[in-house]
């Protein structure tokens, strides 16, 4: 385990970091255990205050107000597929779609989807007959398939964030972690919330490895998980609380 300790706004940021060599490929995995190990759920609809600069728990956006970046082409193929599924019982915008379109273009040139009314043009909204959140989720657990195969990457990712480091030997170093703030790029500090800066999202009744089992499995592959399972699991592994915890128990 390696103790990692910075500022993060209000509290001191440590958190335990795990580290192991992949089986097969000439890299290092590294965790954020602290993380891994702590209770954070998402709590969309249930009290979530979204990444306005303002509390806004009533329009139930989540983090789907600014609209979703694509990683790559194939991550848009794959959503146009699955913008073929969807129907008007579970698009709320489906027709606005067919007028102008599901994708648009940022001022950097990135790939998004569009927004309406203020948010992703995939988010239904409260009130919405087909059920409020997501269009693709809705739609999914409908089919009884996972939604993280029809959502964008981001969409599913979130709040998990892999980043990828190289050497000048090719030994490739790929950090797991929590996302935070400062990954919102320049707009992150202007967030009124952010669901892993704050003790609310911290409810879950189990822990993080195992409630995004199959979006790790998705981002690392099996072996890598169940390698992270068991290095977690060790009888003398150290288990650290997630600093939001540990701030308000001081409080």
């Amino acid at each position: 385990m390696i103790p990692v300790t910075g500022l993060s706004g209000r509290h001191e940021d440590l958190h335990e970091m795990l580290s192991f060599e992949d089986p097969k490929e000439q890299r290092t995995w590294v965790f954020d255990a602290t993380f891994m190990r702590s209770s954070w759920k998402c709590i969309f609809g249930e009290g979530c205050q979204g990444i306005l600069d303002v509390a806004s728990p009533e329009l139930n956006q989540g983090c789907c107000s600014e609209g979703a970046h694509f990683v790559d082409e194939d991550d848009v193929s794959n959503v146009v597929k699955a913008v073929v599924r969807l129907t008007e019982k579970n698009w709320q915008f489906k027709d606005k779609a067919k007028k102008k379109g599901f994708l648009k273009k940022n001022k950097e040139g990135d790939t998004m989807t569009r927004r309406v009314d203020g948010a992703c043009i995939f988010l239904n909204r409260p009130g919405f007959e087909g059920g409020a959140g997501c269009a693709f989720h809705i739609a999914a657990t409908e089919a009884n398939e996972r939604p993280l195969d029809w959502k964008p990457n981001v969409c599913w990712q979130l709040p998990l964030r892999l980043e990828y480091h190289t050497d000048t030997n090719g030994w490739v170093n790929t950090v797991v972690r929590e996302w935070k703030r400062r990954d919102w790029g320049d707009g992150g500090t202007d967030l009124h919330w952010w669901c892993t800066d704050n003790s609310d999202a911290f409810v879950g009744k189990e822990p993080v490895y195992k409630y995004l089992k199959e979006e790790i499995i998705e981002s690392v592959g099996a072996k890598v998980y169940d390698l992270l399972v068991e290095a977690l699991e060790r009888p003398t592994a150290v288990t650290l609380p997630h600093p939001v915890l540990t701030v308000k128990k001081s409080k």
